[in-house]
Order: structure tokens, then C-alpha cells, then sequence
């Protein structure tokens, strides 16, 4: 799958208009594990972060157990195997009906890791896609992050006017899934 996001020619987030981004689906792809090997189980996981913390603790986690509190982030498919034709995950999120404290929200893809390390690159077909309506935001096939066991890959942020702004956030880390919850929202290191 090609890699690309859309950005504007300053290198600044994109948003859909001057109202920003309201509704956007995450879509999660890879192919099922052999039929003599333990499953491929693969997560979108979004966690919530207040206007006055935006890299400190998230305010909620959202992922295939939990939803948000207020029903604005859902994951309307799910699965543990991969198995399903094209994308067989989906997580959607109604950012203009978030909380206004509610300042940032990130978005990663994590594998468990019940059945020995794997990584990105130990699975096939790997895709995620981010669009709001039928326009794409981001296509990514994870091989930038093929040696990571989990990746963040979306950040949508309030802008000063209270619209929500997206922004590519490609970037491998070495967690399961319930670490990657804690890690996924820290600043980048330098």
C-alpha cells in the first residue's frame, strides 16, 4: 500500500475546512496468521489527552474493550485474526462532538504478543488508513515501522479556534499493548 498523508505547502496540519475535522475512521488491515500458527491479533487503540496535559496521562484509552464515556470514539469492528476480506478493524471518531477540555487524541496500532514477539514486519498485508468521508488522510503499510511491535499513526489536535486539526504521526515502538496506552502520547524524543 502507497504511503502518503495530505499537508498543506507550510507543513501544517490538515483539517476539512474552517469548521476542521469533524467525523474520521480509522481502518485496519493484515492478513490471518498460516492455519497452523497462532492468530495475528492486531488493535487500534485511541487515547484522549486534556488541554492541559497534552503529553501527561491520557484522560481515557479507547480500544477493542472499551469505548470512550461518552460514545464519541467507537470501535465499530473488530478482530482477533486478521481474517475477513480488505479491512477488518475499525475504530470511528466524532471529534466535533468531544469534550472541550479534550485538547489532543492519538492513534496507534499495536500487536499482542500472547504467542511470541512479532513484529510489523512478521505479518503480511499490513495497512491502515485514516479518512474522514471518502477522503483519505493517511495510507500507511506500517514498513517504515516494520521492526516495531506497536505504532502510533494519527494525532488530531483542538486548534486555537476549536477545530480539530490531523497530523501523520507514524512511529514504532517496542510495547505490548497495554504499555503502548501509557507510551503512545509522550513527546517524541529529540
Amino acid at each position: 500500500m502507497p504511503r502518503h498523508s495530505l499537508e498543506r505547502e507550510d507543513g501544517k496540519p490538515v483539517s476539512s475546512d474552517a469548521k476542521g475535522l469533524r467525523k474520521v475512521d480509522v481502518r485496519l488491515k493484515w492478513d490471518p496468521s498460516p492455519w497452523d500458527r497462532p492468530s495475528h491479533h492486531l488493535d487500534i487503540i485511541a487515547t484522549t489527552y486534556a488541554a492541559d496535559a497534552p503529553h501527561g496521562r491520557p484522560v481515557y484509552v479507547v480500544q477493542f474493550d472499551k469505548r470512550s464515556p461518552d460514545g464519541t470514539i467507537n470501535m465499530s469492528r473488530h478482530s482477533q485474526t486478521g481474517q475477513g476480506f480488505g479491512f477488518v478493524e475499525e475504530m470511528t471518531f466524532e471529534l466535533d462532538r468531544l469534550s472541550p477540555s479534550i485538547a489532543r487524541v492519538l492513534v496507534g496500532v499495536a500487536i499482542h504478543q500472547d504467542h511470541g514477539h512479532k513484529t510489523f514486519g512478521d505479518i503480511s498485508n499490513t495497512g491502515v488508513v485514516v479518512a474522514e468521508g471518502y477522503r483519505e488522510l493517511l495510507a500507511d503499510d506500517f514498513e517504515r515501522v516494520a521492526g516495531a511491535t506497536a505504532a502510533t499513526v494519527a494525532e488530531f489536535t483542538r486548534n486555537a479556534s476549536g477545530a480539530w486539526d490531523f497530523q501523520e504521526a507514524v512511529r514504532g515502538f517496542d510495547s505490548d499493548p497495554v504499555l503502548f496506552t501509557t507510551e503512545m502520547g509522550s513527546a517524541p524524543r529529540p
